[in-house]
């Protein structure tokens, strides 16, 4: 498992939206915007799924992930890839619901994605674009 660096959890707490890519077992690409991702430890991010269809249906399938960290506020950009545990019981997911629910009620708070960080990757264009950072 990677862990992250200090530099690369201060722009993960920057982020407000996460860009979050899976593909289908057959490789059809998805990617949505999440907006409740945790980073829970160096190489650790919960991520919680309220309204997800194609994305939970391709993690069951496929159970790897990569996540694009990058905004304004941030220097630099990278994509963290990992691989996908789904929970819909347990103290993790209960855990999970409980903030949710505090939070905003209304949401379903379905299933909890744990995900550990396998790799990290450079994004910023240059000479190191795509190269692996962890």
């Amino acid at each position: 498992m990677a862990r992250l660096t200090a530099e690369m959890k201060e722009a993960f707490s920057k982020m407000k939206i996460f860009p979050v890519a899976t593909s289908s077992k057959d490789g059809t690409p998805n990617v949505i915007p999440i907006g409740i991702v945790e980073l829970i430890s160096d190489d650790t991010i919960w991520i919680t799924d309220n309204f997800m269809n194609k994305t939970l249906d391709n993690l069951k399938a496929n159970p790897k992930i990569a996540i694009y960290v990058w905004g304004s506020e941030i220097k630099g950009c990278f994509q963290i890839k990992g691989h996908v545990t789904i929970k819909t019981s347990g103290n993790e997911y209960e855990e999970m619901k409980a903030k949710i629910n505090k939070k905003n009620p209304a949401l379903p708070a379905r299933s909890l994605l744990i995900v550990k960080i396998t790799d990290v990757f450079e994004c910023k264009p240059g000479a190191t674009a795509g190269s692996k950072l962890l």
